[in-house]
């Protein structure tokens, strides 16, 4: 014959329930983007710049850590878009993991004729009828700034290029960035920004006609 549990027994049990519930990482705190596989290389949008010789060349792998997209650029640009909706108010933190194998030395990258980048993932916020009016972050692997640098893409006032790591620093290296995307929408933009809805990866060399080869991992926002 089972006794009854004591009211003493039944909130200790409650408040068990209530810290392994609480203390336990939430799935939501972290959201990722792409999974890098054959299948999603497949379902992405690929866009190629007007004027541009060539496409860039995507294709996936995965080593110790998980997937990875390689990307060779040869006089070459397009990229590879994803539609998303990403709550920056919950998860404002993008997280990127990249490597630049072989970067692009000695062009300037805030001028027309050298705004190439080995890689970029650029955020974007729709805020109006057409494409041309959106307003974009152009996160930047860059070859010859510094980390921290910033200017306005060349061509529109609308994109911001926003250097996370260099190669002055990490030429061939795997590296780790974050940035604040909602602070960055405001200090660029001067717009409060709630939701994303759209992300995409580029490797460009169609302005200096030179090559790249560079791979990006583990893309995901997060809370913190």
């Amino acid at each position: 014959m089972s006794r009854m549990k004591s009211p003493l027994f039944i909130t200790l049990v409650k408040l068990l329930i209530s810290i392994l519930i609480f203390s336990s990482p939430s799935y939501a705190d972290k959201i990722n983007v792409f999974e890098f596989t054959e299948v999603e290389l497949l379902e992405l949008e690929v866009r190629k710049v007007r004027g541009a010789d060539n496409k860039t060349n995507y294709s996936v792998g995965s080593n110790e850590n998980g997937n990875y997209l390689m990307a060779v650029a040869d006089n070459a640009a397009s990229g590879l878009g994803k539609k998303v909706k990403i709550d920056l108010n919950k998860t404002p933190f993008i997280n990127i993991t990249w490597k630049v194998e072989k970067d692009l030395p000695g062009i300037l990258e805030n001028t027309k004729k050298g705004h190439d980048f080995a890689a970029r993932v650029f955020v974007i916020k729709k805020t109006g009828a057409t494409p041309l009016s959106n307003r974009a972050i152009n996160y930047v692997f860059s070859s010859n700034n510094i980390v921290g640098f910033n200017s306005p893409s060349p061509y529109t006032q609308k994109s911001i290029d926003n250097v996370l790591a260099s190669t002055k620093n990490n030429l061939n290296e795997w590296v780790t960035v974050k940035a604040n995307v909602k602070e960055d929408f405001k200090k660029f933009h001067n717009l409060d920004v709630n939701e994303l809805d759209g992300l995409a990866i580029m490797s460009d060399t169609d302005n200096s006609k030179m090559k790249s080869i560079t791979y990006f991992q583990n893309i995901y926002f997060s809370s913190n």
